[in-house]
């Protein structure tokens, strides 16, 4: 169940954070959203073990995986720019 949780959960962060984030271009298709949400969950993750927020085995609570999400969106923007 903890990878397909983990797929579930991308998924649904990948959705809030395309949707909160202004902007062009967006990520389009459902493995796109999904590897998004889950990367930034994982960024999270690591983040927050980084800054003392959690302990090693912890995973990050899911307004932690939207911010990392945000963040992961952020970047594959400036990096997908049309030139």
């Amino acid at each position: 169940m903890g990878i397909l949780g983990a797929i579930l959960i991308g998924f649904v962060v990948g959705i809030l954070a395309k949707l909160i984030t202004p902007g062009d271009p967006k990520p389009r298709g459902f493995i796109l959203t999904t590897v998004l949400g889950i990367v930034g969950a994982l960024l999270a993750t690591w983040l927050g073990q980084a800054i003392g927020l959690y302990q090693s085995g912890e995973s990050a609570g899911f307004f932690g995986a939207l911010v990392g999400a945000v963040i992961i969106l952020i970047a594959w923007r400036q990096l997908a720019r049309p030139r």
